[in-house]
This record gives C-alpha cells, sequence and structure tokens, in this order.
C-alpha cells in the first residue's frame, strides 16, 4: 500500500486546495486500491521546514516528491493506480 504525505502549514491556501485534491482522488480511487495518507505540518518538525518551507504544498508518495505548489488530480490518480510515482519537473 502507497503512502501519500502531504506536507502543509496552517492557513496555507495552496495546501487546502492540494487536500481537497487528495481527498477526492483517494474517495474516488477504484476498489482495493489503498492508500495511507498523512499530513504533516512544516511547523511540526524543525528538518521538513528547513527542506520545503518554499515549496508548500508537497506531496510525498512512499518518499519520493510527486508535486509541490499545486496538484494536478489527474497525475496524482495516474501516480496512485500505476504505483509507480515520479518526481513533477521543477
Amino acid at each position: 500500500m502507497p503512502t501519500l504525505t502531504l506536507i502543509s502549514k496552517p492557513g496555507c491556501h495552496l495546501c487546502d486546495v492540494a487536500r481537497e485534491i487528495v481527498d477526492t482522488v483517494v474517495a474516488d480511487l477504484p476498489a482495493g486500491t489503498e492508500v495511507d495518507v498523512v499530513e504533516r505540518s512544516i511547523f511540526d518538525d524543525p528538518s521538513l521546514f528547513e527542506q520545503w518551507w518554499e515549496k508548500i504544498p508537497v506531496v510525498l508518495i512512499d518518499d519520493r516528491l510527486h508535486a509541490h505548489w499545486r496538484v494536478s488530480a489527474d497525475r496524482l490518480r495516474t501516480a496512485l493506480t500505476e504505483k509507480t510515482p515520479t518526481e513533477e519537473p521543477a
């Protein structure tokens, strides 16, 4: 089962949008497709803050960068159903 980690912070408009996309995509995945969704705040972990503060929201799939700033529902759906996450170009 893949793990999707959403790295965000409170009061972040783009984080709210990313969370809605993640929730919708995960809820609409084909039957039998399970995903463990974890949300972490950059304010709760200094190493997360140092690494990601200027790129949130960040979506990791199995600890690999999938997207930052903007999340594409179609691209996320594909990554979760194919289980082959790829890094989004910068």
